[in-house]
């Protein structure tokens, strides 16, 4: 999986890229993120050269805050998407999804406590 560098191939990418050279996965990136934001591709350009900065910066020295970042990203997303007025059925009422419930440590302590009566 190589590609000759020749100055026809530079010059192809360099045109459908604004001037930038970037490698086949980023280009597949630049793609999706088109996909994403409706066909405009100096945007796309510009988000996906925002996250590798990002990644350069902060995921190759700190992993672990790489993955955190991206889990808060993911739960911003799923907040935002149980918010969403949409999601609402007749009566206001939230349609679909789990019920929310009390925790389950009272439960648990309960059969403990009952389990040692019971020695």
């Amino acid at each position: 999986m190589s590609e000759e560098c020749t100055p026809g191939y530079i010059k192809k990418v360099r045109e459908k890229f604004s001037g930038k050279m970037i490698c086949g996965l980023c280009s597949e990136a630049v793609k999706e993120e088109m996909e994403k934001n409706g066909g405009k591709r100096e945007e796309a350009l510009k988000e996906h050269m925002n996250a590798c900065v990002s990644f350069n910066r902060v995921g190759r020295a700190y992993p672990v805050l790489l993955q955190a970042e991206a889990m808060r990203e993911i739960l911003k997303k799923n907040r935002a998407k149980s918010l969403s007025p949409r999601d609402k059925g007749e009566g206001g009422q939230k349609k679909g999804g789990i019920a929310r419930s009390s925790s389950c440590i009272p439960a648990i302590t309960k059969e403990i406590n009952a389990h040692n009566m019971v020695k």
